[in-house]
């Protein structure tokens, strides 16, 4: 039986974020992810989780200016002072969550900007993020992002992913498979699941999903997400999945896709 963790910041957005904790467990979840904690003490979020019985899945590290535009500086060059900084500052808040994940958003490129030095760049980064992380017990998973949503992200591509993982080699660096952003770039998310799950080397870590295209509820779009539900189950995927999607209207109204799963 899949386990689904709810996205706080992009579901429940009636309710001011420190009370989309209660929201979600109310509703069934048992489990929650979001962007960033940072805005909040780590202490206040985790009496939020044990308050509400939940387990914290994941979040990002630090994406440099996300209000300036910024998606990410793993593939910066000249930010690896920034970078090392944004990877401590998740793992103390992961610490205190609870998480076992930590994703790490690579950024954008310009198309004038030399792709082999921001893949340089991006290499030495994660080795240092999956070290850091390592002693800490934690997995950092990196994410192809489609570049509809997000124009100029540096990876966009699963296998791209997963090649940059089995290149750096270290066993707690896993690509996050979001199934929305796959299917806009690649499609076949059946054959890249079974591809990728089955990986002696890298593999998937966390799992994202979202209507497609307009990435509302799963049962809205074009995918057939109870058959990659079981197909998921089928290959022993045991992480949670997170609900990353906008909620065509209220949050709780759109939630009798999960019913069967609760």
């Amino acid at each position: 039986m899949p386990r689904f963790a709810a996205n706080l910041t992009m579901m429940y957005t009636e309710h001011a974020f420190l009370d989309r904790f209660a929201a979600a467990a109310k509703d069934g979840f048992k489990a929650v992810e979001f962007l960033f904690p940072y805005d909040y003490p780590a202490e206040d979020i985790r009496q939020r989780l044990t308050d509400n019985g939940l387990t914290q899945a994941l979040f990002n590290a630090p994406p440099g200016d996300w209000a300036a535009g910024e998606r990410g500086i793993a593939s910066l060059p000249g930010r690896e002072a920034e970078f090392r900084q944004s990877v401590a500052k998740g793992l103390e808040y992961a610490a205190v969550l609870g998480n076992q994940k930590l994703h790490v958003m690579a950024g954008l490129i310009k198309p004038e900007e030399p792709r082999e030095r921001h893949r340089a760049v991006y290499l030495a980064n994660l080795a240092h993020a999956a070290e850091e992380a390592r002693k800490a017990g934690i997995g950092i998973v990196i994410e192809p992002i489609n570049t509809r949503d997000i124009p100029g992200f540096f990876l966009n591509r699963q296998d791209d992913a997963q090649a940059i993982c089995e290149e750096i080699g270290a066993p707690n660096l896993q690509v996050q498979f979001d199934i929305y952003h796959c299917q806009i770039v690649e499609g076949d998310i059946a054959i890249k699941l079974k591809r990728d799950m089955q990986r002696a080397n890298a593999g998937i870590g966390h799992i994202q999903i979202a209507g497609v295209p307009e990435r509302h509820e799963p049962d809205l779009g074009e995918l057939n997400y109870p058959y990659l539900f079981e197909l998921i189950d089928t290959l022993g995927y045991a992480g949670f999945i997170g609900c990353e999607y906008k909620p065509k209207a209220g949050t709780s109204a759109g939630l009798g896709w999960l019913k069967p799963y609760l």
